[in-house]
């Protein structure tokens, strides 16, 4: 018999009701979108009358997600980044330094004295007094290589150690060379999310584009230049002993130093050791602050290595200058005056309140690993996206009339009921959208077209069905069940493989194919789901209360 149990009729209904519930504060985007970003300054402390008022544009018992909107309909930045690998090597070098002059004057006795030579970029270049020790030399050294894991076990060591004349010549090996590389690709890609997450823009794509470069698009965000301004900062935060100070510029420097200019003191400059002895890779905390002075002031607090390394050093070097030198440039050299054992402290300066904020962001998100030059940049208006939004609600508009009309002629009442289902079909696409807060995009919204399109397919197979049970079957209800059911495997069929198509396009693709993989597969469960269970709701109320003798379909 056509019947349908009661418990089902309430679960359909109640999915239907949730789903339209979830689609509808994109009926009111921008009043929602207003009341969510001012609800989140809220919980971050900015609780004034005028985030109040913004607040309560949308009452907080109704959903509140929304579809975001992609950089192709929203407007914002692309960058395409290319990290320059090859500033690590030099970093990597200048930081093994100290540990190997400390190895080598152990072995003083039977290799002399050594002293640092000028060398190329990514490589140490050691001269020792006596060469009859170079074996040993040697020897010493390449015990401080150690092996590089990969998952396929170890590919070699990370250092290559050669002797040229009296000069011991350390460099990275390829095989540390390429792993650096990918290890130095990844952190940037991590840190370039969070600085961006820590601005609160609305579904980044950051993606890593072959083996050094990174895509970056920011939906909402004014330029290219304030992106660039956001993760260009490498904030590379080091604690250097200071050699000396000058005010010239001019002043020569030794093997392993480096001259700095002070950020607060025009025309002093610093000469520091370049080997540091702590990084800002090893703080795991940084607050904005005041001094005792009542100035804007950066707190700092080091993980356990770098505590431990800190604390070390302040006890050996009690009354000696310490530079906190940033993106070399000498921000305060205060002189140690005690034992620092806790790995806390504070950086001053003639910081502004926003500038300290600013710091403290920086140093808490990490230091970029390496530079980055930008290959490509665009800005993409609003005005731009908004024509792409009035475009593809034109399509989608012009599509769904023509549908409804097409199944209204010739389908008639039963065209009416598959045209209530396909308004909840889209309905329903937009909640889940929501649900899972997807990214919708110019392709999406093909995804969508295309959808309008397909969801009566279903319906066309169950209605001519249904005209075929109409010549052979004994009534009415039994032409409608029978066409159901025996219209059902062909829809399953159907929208099985489509949907497989969906899924190998969201695996596969990347960005603009995503996009319409993703409404194309969620319009595929929506479109089976009204076509099967709404629209046989539909009839089924309908002949219930009716009870029609004969139908025309």
């Amino acid at each position: 018999m056509l019947q349908i149990d009661t418990w089902k009729r309430v679960l359909i209904w109640l999915v239907v009701v949730a789903g339209l519930l979830m689609a509808l504060p994109n009926a009111f985007y921008t009043r929602v979108e207003q009341s969510n970003d001012a609800r989140a300054a809220i919980e971050l402390g900015n609780d004034t009358p005028q985030m109040q008022v913004k607040a309560a544009q949308w009452p907080s018992w109704l959903p509140s997600g929304l579809v975001n909107l992609g950089l192709d309909l929203r407007g914002g930045a692309h960058l395409l980044a290319e990290v320059q690998v090859e500033d690590v090597y030099a970093a990597r070098m200048d930081a093994m330094w100290p540990e190997i002059r400390d190895a080598l004057r152990d072995e003083r006795s039977t290799i002399g004295t050594i002293r640092r030579q000028d060398s190329a970029p990514g490589e140490i270049r050691v001269r020792i007094s006596q060469p009859e020790g170079m074996t040993r030399a040697l020897q010493v050294v390449r015990e401080l290589a150690t092996p590089i894991q990969t998952l396929a076990g170890p590919t070699g060591t990370d250092i290559e150690v050669s002797a040229q004349g009296s000069d011991i010549v350390v460099t990275l090996s390829e095989a540390e060379k390429l792993a650096s590389d990918d290890r130095t690709v990844r952190q940037a890609l991590e840190i370039i999310r969070r600085r961006i997450d820590e601005v609160g823009t609305r579904e980044p794509t950051i993606q890593r584009q072959g083996a050094k470069r990174i895509l970056i698009q920011v939906p909402g965000i004014g330029s290219a230049s304030e992106l660039k301004e956001i993760i260009g900062t490498t904030a590379q935060l080091t604690f250097n002993p200071v050699v000396s100070r000058t005010g010239d510029a001019e002043s020569r420097v030794g093997p392993g130093e480096k001259l700095v200019p002070s950020l607060d003191e025009a025309g002093t400059f610093y000469i520091i050791e370049s080997a540091p002895v702590v990084t800002g890779e090893e703080l795991v905390d940084a607050q904005p602050a005041f001094d005792q002075n009542g100035r804007p002031a950066v707190n700092f607090r080091f993980n356990t290595t770098g505590a431990r390394k800190f604390g070390d050093y302040t006890l050996e070097n009690v009354g000696a200058p310490f530079a906190i030198v940033l993106d070399d440039e000498v921000i305060s050299a205060p002189v140690i005056q005690s034992h620092i054992p806790g790995g806390s402290g504070i950086i001053t300066g003639n910081f502004t309140v926003e500038e300290s904020t600013n710091l403290a962001v920086l140093l808490r998100a990490g230091a970029l690993p390496a530079g980055l030059e930008f290959l490509e940049e665009r800005t993409i208006g609003p005005e731009l996206g908004q024509d792409s939004i009035d475009a593809g609600k034109v399509a989608t508009m012009v599509a769904f009339a023509a549908v409804l009309v097409f199944m209204a002629l010739s389908y008639g009442l039963f065209g009416l009921f598959a045209n209530v289902a396909l308004i909840i079909n889209i309905g329903l696409i937009f909640g889940l959208l929501s649900l899972i807060g997807a990214t919708l995009t110019l392709p999406g919204i093909a995804g969508i077209v295309l959808t309008v399109g397909m969801a009566v397919d279903a319906n066309v197979l169950i209605f001519e069905r249904i005209r075929e049970e109409l010549k052979t079957a004994k009534g009415p209800a039994r032409a409608i069940e029978l066409g159901y059911e025996k219209a059902l495997s062909a829809i399953l069929d159907a929208n099985i493989t489509t949907f497989i198509t969906a899924v190998i396009l969201f695996a596969m693709g990347s960005g603009p194919v995503r996009g319409f993989a993703i409404t194309l597969g969620l319009g595929i469960l929506t479109s089976v789901f009204t076509a099967i269970f709404v629209t046989r709701l539909l009839v089924v109320i309908w002949f219930e209360r009716r009870r029609p003798k004969m139908i025309e379909v």
